[in-house]
């Protein structure tokens, strides 16, 4: 199966040794996301609800850039630096997959690749279209 690197300017720019994203067939393999605008910004500093929101939404716009949307993730991986915040990250997550909830994992990191992130999702997405 060819694979297609899926890019979008929605989300802030990656560097030139990965994709935002990757679609095999109907799968979708978006790497980790962090709390950046499309300018590469950080949102929501020290606020875990802010802070997933953002990336959930960066997430979507990727999925949306290969033909999918939040509907279609199997499977999120999340790393945060802290697990007593789980549950703001949680609650923003179930509002985002309301109807059929993703496997998950979650995982406590002790550092991001910046000290102001807290959380960091990556995602399997089948697109079933």
């Amino acid at each position: 199966m060819a694979r297609e690197i899926v890019n979008t300017p929605a989300c802030a720019p990656t560097p030139p040794f990965f994709s935002q994203a990757v679609k095999v067939g109907n799968m979708v393999f978006v790497s980790g996301q962090l709390s950046r605008d499309a300018q590469g910004n950080i949102v929501g500093k020290g606020d875990m609800a802010a802070q997933t929101r953002q990336v959930l939404a960066n997430v979507r716009a990727i999925l949306q850039a290969a033909g999918g949307d939040l509907k279609d993730v199997v499977r999120v991986t999340a790393y945060m630096t802290d697990m007593s915040l789980a549950p703001q990250a949680w609650s923003i997550r179930a509002e985002a997959f309301k109807d059929n909830p993703p496997a998950s994992t979650g995982v406590q990191v002790q550092r991001l690749t910046h000290p102001d992130f807290l959380i960091e999702l990556e995602v399997t997405a089948v697109i079933e279209r």
